[in-house]
C-alpha cells in the first residue's frame, strides 16, 4: 500500500521482485493514481475500508500487508481493528507521531502552488501519477488528512499494544520525516514486532534498495513467533 501523495505504480520494482515468491496485489487508494475520489471522504478509516472491499472483490481470505509510510499507517489500522483477516505486517517509512506540532509542519509542505514554483519537476510527476484526478486536489486533500491525525492519532501507543499480528518497523537511517525515536516507540508499543534500520536510506520510495526492502519482506514473512 503507497503513502500519501503515492500510487501502485511506484511498486513495480518491488512487484517484480517479489511475484515469484508471492501473490502480490497492490491497491491504489481513492483519489490517487487512477482511482477518483470517494464520495465517503478522504481518510484513514475509508482508505482501511478500501482495502477490506478490494479483499471481498478478490475473495482473499488472509493476507499479509507492505505499506510504506501512510500505507503503514493504514496497515496497522485494520490490524488494530480487523485482525482476523491479517497476517503479517511490514511498514516502511511510517509516521506515528501525530500531533498538533508535526502535523502542522507536515501541511506546510503540502501547498500545490509552492510546489509548482519551487519542484516543478515533482509538480510534473505528481501529474503524471494522479491520472485520475488533479494532482494539486490531491495535494489539498491530504494536508487535510494530515491535519486531522494531528488533531486525532488513530494509533496511538494503546492503540499499538492491542496489534496482535507480527509486524516488522522500518524506516531509513537518513530518512527526514520520520524519526528514530517515534519507529522506535511504535516497535516496543507492538507486542509481536521486530526493528529494521535500513542504511544510507531517505524517505521517497523511489530511493529504496529494492533488493534489501525485498529481502526484509520475505525473511519476515517466513518467520516464526513463538
Amino acid at each position: 500500500m503507497h503513502g500519501a501523495l503515492g500510487a501502485a505504480s511506484q511498486f513495480d520494482a518491488l512487484t517484480a521482485a517479489l511475484e515469484q515468491h508471492y501473490d502480490v496485489h497492490t491497491l491504489e487508494f481513492s483519489g490517487h493514481g487512477q482511482q477518483p475520489f470517494s464520495a465517503e471522504g478522504f481518510s484513514i478509516p475509508v482508505f482501511a475500508g478500501e482495502v477490506l472491499r478490494y479483499l471481498e472483490e478478490k475473495n482473499i481470505d488472509f493476507i499479509h500487508l507492505f505499506g510504506y509510510s501512510m500505507g503503514g499507517y493504514v496497515a496497522l489500522y485494520l490490524c488494530r481493528h480487523y485482525p482476523e483477516r491479517i497476517g503479517h505486517v511490514i511498514t516502511l517509512a511510517t509516521k506515528f507521531n501525530w500531533n498538533e506540532a508535526t502535523a502542522t509542519r507536515e501541511v506546510k509542505q503540502l501547498n500545490p502552488e509552492l510546489i509548482e514554483e519551487k519542484v516543478p519537476a515533482f509538480a510534473k510527476a505528481l501529474e503524471a501519477r494522479h491520472s485520475a484526478s488533479d494532482w494539486k486536489e490531491v495535494v489539498n486533500m491530504t494536508a487535510l488528512l494530515i491535519a486531522e491525525l494531528g488533531h486525532t492519532n488513530l494509533l496511538k501507543a494503546a492503540d499499538l499494544g492491542q496489534i496482535a499480528s507480527p509486524c516488522l518497523v522500518m524506516m531509513g537511517d537518513k530518512d527526514g520525516m520520520v524519526s528514530f525515536q517515534e519507529t522506535i516507540e511504535a516497535y516496543k508499543s507492538l507486542p509481536l514486532a521486530q526493528l529494521a534500520i535500513l542504511p544510507d536510506t531517505v524517505h521517497p520510495l523511489e530511493k529504496v534498495d529494492v533488493p534489501l526492502l525485498a529481502y526484509h519482506i520475505r525473511r519476515f514473512t517466513t518467520s516464526q513467533f513463538d
